[in-house]
């Protein structure tokens, strides 16, 4: 019974145990399941449209796109930089968007476009991947792989860029080995990889098929910030003509210079714009680059663009005219190139010849032309104009026989001195050509003509107190204080300073540095400093107009583009700027110009016989420079050479045209006159006389025939 009664006692213990845990469990899940019904209620009822809103936000952001650069045109609307469109794949770099997701972009986009590329594998020199390139993209694709080859520690102590650099040299060559689509997803990660946050560049803009443009286009909801557009590419209508001058373009991938990056940025560029780099494309950079294009561009939260809308579409830049006329400045060349071709001595390579209208400053041709050493061609070497010195010899005289007057050396009334053998204690004999041993009197325009040395050096005497030579006296002069007083004379023309030209880079000659006080006299007549082309074309300008200094330009006008992308209206006429006025009597101007007037046409003149018969009037002045040898063959410089030079304008009485001709590095025995023979024909080209007559029109139509071919 005893046992009955406790088994039946322990199966009603047992019995209430069981159900007791099991009700507990049932409402444990109970509760659990109330609290996660309550949760996900509270989730989809109360907040279910805010995340809903969070998992579909996007943000609207602003983005810009290049838009084509200004053309450039000469004085008769003739092109000569121009625009031709190409079609291009473009990519637009959301933000934040990661070099992994720039990889995989890479790789689908290889799919539908070709990208040709040689890499560092395949040739030493001139690849476009290189093997750091190749790893970049190897690390973009797998970091996980490259990081598995790093130490905890290495991970721990390095960061940033010390990191990466040890990934890239844990990739090793063998992991590189790229297939030919995988070559070109490389190519194109690295152009997407020089891409800015919401800046637009080309992934490919050369030889774009319609093929590529239509695969590209079908697939652009896979392909986030890959578009399909137009690019442009500088062309040259002209071929050389010009070419140094215009100045070149930075390409897409040299984007802004980094000397010049931070100013540019503030001005809105992006690092990787194209910017004109040199010459005109860089002078008129601000007038060439029009308005860049705006587009609202959508991102998603990964940073991925999903939908661009363009909002501004940009404004092409506005239009450069120049102030030369392609039919004269091709004559001009052509006349150079004849000269260097067939005329060369010795030493000599090269001329330089450019011509400006005085009144205004307005360049109507220029050109230096140099033989090649190399390859015997004859080159342009028209940046030399503005940026190489010379010595000029006297053609500088005009301007030494008004500093006279300006310092008082020499006066209206007092202006005839002896032309003689000057015969300086320590220094050597100084003559003038014409007369060698004897006693001739001259005064201010006959000293121009016959070109006395002489009479240049006594105004240096006089402007150092010295009034009085006899054979073998000393100089006792401060000839330093003379070549100082000259040097501020001669800048009031233009010469040893800057001209003002419209084009960056420009030289300022070279000043002498040598000791010896005889040089105050060689000075006076155009030996010791340097001077550059364009300096001497500025000065013989200034005597031409009377005594303005007026600076030297390019540009005539600028013009708008217009609905069609054709040159349009002007918007800005670019003005004379006198930069100052010669201190010097209208009286005493006059007697300098009759001097250079009767150098062409008296009877003693050293270039009378080159310009008779002409239908118009020259006035001018020849120069031959003693100097020494500076040019490309290394062990012939220092040698003893002559420079032959010509300034001068026409026609005398109501100057149009300048010009200025040097003949550098002639032997110092030479029969060439190129310097006067190639002036002559540069004025008759411009007056349309002689040989040149009917030759402007014949240029005009071979223009036309070949604008249409």
């Amino acid at each position: 019974m005893s046992f009955l009664k406790t088994n039946k006692n322990n199966n009603k213990k047992k019995k209430s145990h069981i159900p007791f845990r099991l009700n507990f469990l049932f409402f444990t899940v109970f509760l659990l399941f109330a609290m996660l019904i309550l949760r996900l209620g509270y989730l989809q009822i109360v907040k279910g449209e805010e995340f809903e809103t969070e998992v579909q936000r996007t943000e609207t952001t602003l983005a810009t796109g290049t838009v084509p650069r200004g053309e450039i045109y000469d004085s008769q609307h003739r092109k000569l930089v121009g625009n031709e469109a190409l079609q291009a794949i473009t990519y637009t770099r959301g933000k934040g968007v990661s070099s992994e997701d720039m990889a995989k972009i890479a790789m689908n986009l290889a799919q539908y476009i070709e990208m040709p590329n040689v890499t560092e594998f395949e040739q030493d020199s001139d690849f476009d991947l290189s093997k750091r390139d190749l790893k970049d993209f190897w690390i973009a694709l797998d970091e996980d792989k490259v990081n598995k080859r790093i130490s905890d520690e290495q991970k721990e102590t390095l960061s940033g860029s010390e990191l990466y650099q040890l990934q890239v040299d844990k990739v090793t060559d063998e992991d590189i080995q790229f297939s030919e689509e995988e070559q070109e997803a490389a190519a194109i990660f690295k152009r997407m990889n020089g891409g800015y946050a919401l800046s637009t560049i080309n992934i490919k803009s050369e030889n774009v098929t319609n093929d590529e443009i239509a695969k590209v286009s079908e697939n652009l909801l896979t392909l986030p910030g890959i578009d399909t557009g137009t690019d442009w590419v500088r062309t040259y209508p002209e071929g050389n003509m010009l070419r140094s001058i215009l100045g070149d373009v930075t390409s897409e991938s040299e984007g802004l210079p980094e000397n010049k990056a931070a100013t540019y940025l503030a001005q809105g560029y992006a690092r990787n714009d194209r910017v004109g780099k040199s010459y005109l494309e860089l002078e008129y950079e601000e007038v060439l680059s029009g308005s860049k294009s705006k587009s609202e561009t959508e991102s998603n939260q990964n940073g991925d663009i999903v939908n661009t809308i363009q909002s501004y579409a940009g404004e092409k830049g506005d239009n450069l005219v120049l102030t030369t006329d392609m039919d004269f400045q091709k004559i001009v060349q052509d006349i150079a190139k004849q000269s260097v071709a067939t005329e060369s001595e010795g030493l000599n390579n090269s001329i330089y010849v450019v011509a400006a209208d005085p009144n205004n400053g307005e360049i109507l041709a220029m050109t230096g032309q140099k033989r090649n050493a190399k390859t015997g061609e004859i080159d342009d070497a028209t940046l030399d104009i503005i940026n190489s010195s010379f010595q000029m010899g006297s053609v500088v005289k005009p301007a030494t026989v008004l500093a006279g007057y300006m310092d008082g050396a020499i006066t209206l009334a007092d202006n005839t001195l002896i032309d003689e053998p000057l015969m300086i204690r320590g220094s050597n004999t100084i003559s003038s050509v014409f007369n060698r041993s004897g006693s001739v009197a001259v005064n201010d325009i006959s000293a121009l003509e016959r070109s006395s040395n002489v009479y240049m050096s006594k105004i240096a005497l006089r402007m150092g107190g010295e009034y009085d030579y006899y054979r073998n006296m000393a100089l006792d002069i401060d000839y330093r204080a003379v070549i100082k007083k000259l040097r501020s004379y001669y800048a009031q023309f233009g010469l040893g300073i800057k001209t003002g030209i419209d084009l960056p880079g420009e030289g300022s000659g070279f000043i002498g540095t040598a000791e010896n006080p005889g040089l105050a006299l060689t000075f006076a007549f155009g030996q010791y400093d340097t001077y550059t082309p364009i300096q001497m074309l500025q000065y013989v300008s200034t005597i031409a107009n009377g005594g303005k200094r007026i600076a030297p330009r390019l540009i005539d006008e600028i013009r708008e583009t217009d609905a069609n992308g054709n040159m349009g209206a002007i918007q800005t006429q670019l003005e004379t700027e006198v930069l100052n006025i010669v201190d010097v009597g209208k009286e005493e101007m006059s007697r300098v110009q009759q001097g250079m007037y009767q150098v062409a046409n008296g009877a003693n003149g050293s270039a009378t016989s080159y310009f008779a018969g002409t239908e118009y009037t020259v006035a001018g002045k020849t120069g031959t420079a003693e100097a020494f040898y500076d040019g490309v063959v290394e062990n012939r410089k220092g040698e003893s050479v002559t420079n032959r030079t010509f300034v001068g304008y026409a026609p005398y009485d109501n100057p149009e045209i300048a010009v200025f001709v040097i003949v550098p590095y002639l032997p110092n025995t030479n029969s060439n006159h190129e310097n006067t023979i190639v002036a002559r024909k540069v004025f008759d080209a411009y007056f349309q006389v002689g040989e040149y007559k009917e030759l402007s029109g014949e240029i005009a139509e071979d223009h036309d025939e070949n604008t249409e071919e």
